[in-house]
């Protein structure tokens, strides 16, 4: 079974920073591009930031030069470290990876940040 585990989500103050993990596993993704996305109260989900297998990146406007993507293939693995965050920023927080096409999402976890 395919699953995306995601972690480090939780509530933080305006201008603090938060580090999310996802965690594969049930299949290997170190060729597979992989994102974050997020959803907020009424929003429809968007893409935060991406990394291909090599690691090239690419970031939403709203996010960049605030969250960093990153990955570790040896650990099936990818992260998402956000910095200066702001109330905007809440949301549930997904983990995607596509397999050749197969799209695989995690559970979701909720970031909330207070004003």
């Amino acid at each position: 079974q395919v699953q995306l585990v995601e972690s480090g989500g939780g509530l933080v103050q305006a201008g603090g920073s938060l580090s999310l993990s996802c965690a594969a596993s049930g299949r290997d993704f170190n060729f597979s591009p992989m994102a974050w996305y997020r959803q907020g109260r009424g929003n429809a989900r968007e893409l935060v930031a991406a990394i291909t297998s090599g690691g090239n990146t690419n970031y939403a406007d709203s996010v960049k030069g605030r969250f960093t993507i990153s990955r570790d293939n040896a650990k099936n693995s990818v992260y998402l470290q956000m910095n200066s965050l702001k109330p905007g920023d809440t949301g549930a927080y997904y983990c995607y990876a596509d397999f050749l096409g197969t799209k695989y999402w995690g559970q979701g976890t909720q970031v909330t940040v207070s004003s």
